[in-house]
């Protein structure tokens, strides 16, 4: 009897926790991004790191940002910056990335070059254990 009644409550709670994180994703900020990028740059804030620890700093178990391409474009490029050691994990549908801070990007996490057509997750993570308030810029201007 025990374990007919442990039989139902897993799947149950498997269920309810499938629909939150369902939930949680569709809350999620999601922008359309196309040829014609209006404004230019598009500025984009929110808080960096999180409580999940990842081979690219502390994240949020869902996105920062959602961004979706409907189309591929030749230049894109995503910076961001932040007083704290900002990384930025993507997921799209070339695979998953971190980038980190360097030299050449003067210290922020950056990405630019050919973007296929696709939805792609963002993470704003933070290599310190805080959180700090960051500003995404995406853009198709070349530097």
């Amino acid at each position: 009897m025990k374990t007919f009644r442990l039989l139902t409550i897993i799947p149950t709670a498997l269920a309810m926790s499938l629909i939150l994180t369902e939930a949680n994703l569709a809350q999620t900020p999601k922008i359309d991004i196309n040829r014609n990028l209006q404004p230019d740059p598009l500025i984009l804030k929110g808080k960096s790191g999180g409580t999940l620890k990842s081979n690219c700093g502390n994240i949020t178990s869902v996105p920062n940002q959602v961004i979706q391409l409907t189309e591929s474009l030749p230049y894109l490029r995503l910076t961001v910056e932040s007083q704290g050691k900002p990384t930025l994990l993507i997921d799209g549908p070339g695979g998953r990335f971190c980038v980190l801070a360097d030299s050449y990007s003067g210290g922020k996490p950056e990405l630019s070059g050919y973007w296929q057509a696709g939805k792609y997750s963002l993470h704003v993570g933070e290599l310190s254990q805080k959180e700090y308030n960051y500003t995404l810029s995406i853009s198709q201007q070349k530097k």
